[in-house]
């Protein structure tokens, strides 16, 4: 076999990563030969132009027997250090397939999915999110595997930032909001679960494929509760739930809608629904921000309401 050519990073994506810190900006400099290092070693030919993601450069090749794959080079970080053990616990069952890895680097050989057919391009809100629904209750049937982070130690964490924080939003109601959020997670400290989790599972991360119509991409493991699972999935395509009349209503519809698939106890999976909301929040707030997000809001409220009602 040839060795591969310089591999063109994408402008955007590599101006995304000089925006960061040193050690982001020696990575994206070492990136085209990081890529042509496991072409070469992995026996593989590019096989179109590279795509990328927030964090990741995903390269279409064909093995050595012109099998499309995908190969996904991604900077180290504690939030994806977890993804190859994920991915093999799942076995492709719901999930892409690992093909192979490099722990040190990151780098994954992947199943080849179809790109441009996320499940969001269907166009119908719950069948969109009925098919999440059984591919999410599938997943958290795994139990996590040894070694990944642990949704207590995050949890706790969490708690004890929140204090701190909670004074840096300008508004009293939402200071108020975030202090409730806190108290509904308190109380499941001590039953965190152990369920492999995706922890960033919504439309955008299921694309089409060849062996199962809808397959899971881009997991950031976790073992925990499943309840700690449903919020992205229940603020995607937000802006047509603002078209609708009551967006409080759609969130408790969609929250029903997933809590029913994976068979959850109610309080506890809207609790931790709430702490995706406190995290997010405290995210935000150590970014400068001095508000919530409307959306984030939009949900604690109803989930809270709910709660309480």
């Amino acid at each position: 076999m040839n060795t591969p050519g310089p591999v063109d990073v994408p402008e955007a994506f590599a101006a995304s990563y000089r925006a960061h810190g040193a050690a982001e900006r020696r990575w994206i400099r070492e990136l085209p030969s990081l890529a042509s290092e496991f072409l070469e070693q992995w026996n593989l030919r590019p096989d179109g132009p590279a795509a990328h993601g927030m964090a990741s450069l995903v390269l279409p090749v064909l093995r050595s027997d012109d099998s499309p794959a995908v190969l996904r080079l991604q900077q180290v970080r504690p939030e994806t250090a977890g993804v190859a053990a994920g991915l093999r616990a799942w076995g492709g069952d719901g999930a892409v397939l690992l093909l192979d890895h490099h722990p040190d680097s990151g780098t994954q050989l992947l199943e080849r999915l179809d790109a441009t057919r996320p499940l969001g391009t269907v166009a119908d809100d719950d069948t969109a999110l009925r098919l999440l629904a059984a591919l999410m209750a599938r997943l958290t049937a795994t139990p996590a595997p040894p070694g990944l982070r642990r949704l207590d130690g995050i949890a706790a964490a969490m708690l004890d930032e929140a204090p701190r924080a909670t004074p840096a939003l300008r508004d009293p109601h939402e200071r108020r909001l975030l202090r409730d959020c806190a108290a509904a997670v308190a109380p499941l400290l001590d039953e965190p679960g152990d369920r492999l989790l995706h922890w960033d599972l919504h439309d955008g991360n299921v694309l089409a494929g060849e062996r199962e119509p809808w397959l899971v991409i881009d997991p950031e493991p976790l073992s925990g509760d499943p309840g700690f699972e449903l919020l992205p999935a229940i603020d995607q395509r937000w802006d047509a739930v603002l078209a609708g009349a009551d967006a409080g209503r759609t969130v408790l519809r969609r929250f029903d809608l997933l809590t029913e698939a994976l068979d959850l106890d109610r309080p506890r999976a809207a609790g931790w629904t709430l702490a995706r909301v406190l995290q997010n929040a405290l995210w935000d707030i150590e970014d400068g921000r001095t508000a919530l997000e409307p959306t984030q809001t939009a949900i604690a409220t109803a989930l809270l309401r709910h709660r309480r009602g």
